[in-house]
């Protein structure tokens, strides 16, 4: 299998299953990548996906570069799911967070970026290396890149083809921790969990509002949780925020 799922709870663990090729995005891969994000997406019972690589060398090293000299660039541009990785992950409505185990180079970039959370093994290591073969990125690199780390860092990344060590990426605020290898995956299970643990819906909810607002200018943004808040808010009574309330202060003191 190209991709595997093992489902722990509520929690999926979806790995990118060919580590012998840096798990580069083949066609059966991205295939298979969209089969198994739309059964998540319609799985009740996943709360939270975490999305990583198999082995330690790399997520993922972006497209097949063997397929692209027999197929051509299209897959770089490709807006179908099952061709277009970032597709698959962002068409599922539960969280889904990167663990990030070794190397994502140019699309592999692209894919991580999709996710909705960042954790990186020390091992870690971010590329854009489009300009460097040649090609413009198609699958939002460019506009998601200089967002999340400034635009500045993003055209120094962007424009060298450097490497950005796992470090940096969290001093950057690229990715929100750095966690020695062995302890990845069970940190990223850790924060699924505690995603996990809040009302679906809710969280589905909320996700979406932070995406769609991102995507607005301020004003517009504000106005829109404004009329989302409105409507959510006055579905709600009073006595279940005063037991959720409680329940959130519990949790707090157990946290401390």
């Amino acid at each position: 299998m190209l991709v595997t799922v093992e489902r722990d709870g509520p929690i999926a663990v979806v790995t990118l299953n060919r580590p012998e090729a840096m798990n580069a995005l083949s066609r059966g891969l991205r295939a298979e990548l969209a089969t198994v994000m739309r059964a998540l997406d319609g799985d009740e019972g996943i709360r939270a996906v975490v999305l990583t690589g198999a082995g330690t060398r790399a997520f993922t090293a972006g497209l097949d570069l063997k397929e692209l000299g027999v197929d051509g660039l299209g897959a770089a541009n490709a807006t179908e799911a099952e061709a277009n990785p970032v597709k698959a992950i962002e068409q599922c409505r539960k969280p889904v967070i990167g663990a990030i185990n070794g190397v994502a180079i140019t699309g592999g970039f692209e894919v991580a970026l999709a996710c909705d959370i960042l954790i990186a093994s020390e091992n870690a290591r971010f590329a854009d290396t489009h300009a460097r073969v040649g090609i413009m990125p198609g699958w939002g690199l460019s506009q998601k890149l200089s967002r999340m780390i400034g635009i500045s860092r993003a055209k120094e990344l962007s424009l060298t083809g450097n490497f950005l060590d796992a470090q940096t990426a969290c001093a950057w605020g690229l990715v929100n921790r750095v966690v020695p290898a062995d302890e990845l995956l069970p940190a990223a299970r850790q924060l699924a969990t505690d995603i996990a643990s809040i009302d679906s819906d809710k969280v589905q909810t909320y996700k979406r509002l932070i995406d769609d607002g991102y995507a607005l200018p301020f004003g517009e943004a504000m106005a829109l949780e404004q009329r989302q808040s409105t409507a959510a808010n006055s579905r709600v009574s009073g006595a279940e925020v005063e037991a959720r309330r409680r329940a959130v202060m519990e949790r707090g003191r157990s946290q401390a």
